[in-house]
């Protein structure tokens, strides 16, 4: 009769608090520079997918990566046994099916693994691509939504403290 196997929070809430450490590191802490080779991104889904693979050390829960419950596979599904599910899908910017895969992934992939939300994670490498994601989300009304998380991986508009002006 103790506490030891009671776990804090649930798995949205991990999922959630380990993307916006995930967006910090990139945007604040120099994280974005492991995305470019020869001043170039390299913008591949599946480095995304490995670092945020990372942040789940010492986790209680189950991290399946490219789970596939019978309507293709999702990037992330995070659980706690059969009734606390979150999934996770990563996207670049650049994809040219953002606006269809975040109006309808969501929900299949959470019917299909029983998961009740899904962390949108989007990852933007200029300005021209962060201004085609704000308008994507705002078509959606996702802009400001707490599920859907963008990160700026842009190299120009992160200068060093010492040339911060």
């Amino acid at each position: 009769k103790s506490d030891f196997y009671s776990l804090p929070g649930n798995t949205y809430d991990d999922a959630l608090q380990r993307a916006l450490y995930f967006k910090d590191v990139i945007e604040n802490k120099g994280g974005h520079r492991i995305f470019y080779v020869g001043g170039e991104p390299l913008a591949r889904e599946e480095d995304l997918h490995i670092l945020y693979r990372m942040t789940w050390f010492a986790t209680t829960s189950d991290v399946t990566t490219e789970a596939n419950d019978g309507r293709g596979p999702v990037d992330f599904k995070i659980s706690r046994g059969s009734t606390d599910k979150t999934l996770v899908e990563f996207k670049l910017a650049k994809n040219s099916h953002l606006e269809r895969n975040l109006e309808n992934q969501p929900r299949i992939y959470e019917k299909a693994s029983d998961a009740r939300r899904t962390i949108k994670v989007i990852v933007y490498f200029s300005a021209a691509e962060k201004k085609r994601v704000e308008a994507i989300l705002k078509k959606l009304e996702l802009l400001d939504h707490k599920d859907v998380i963008v990160i700026d991986a842009r190299k120009d508009n992160k200068p060093s403290g010492s040339k911060a002006g």
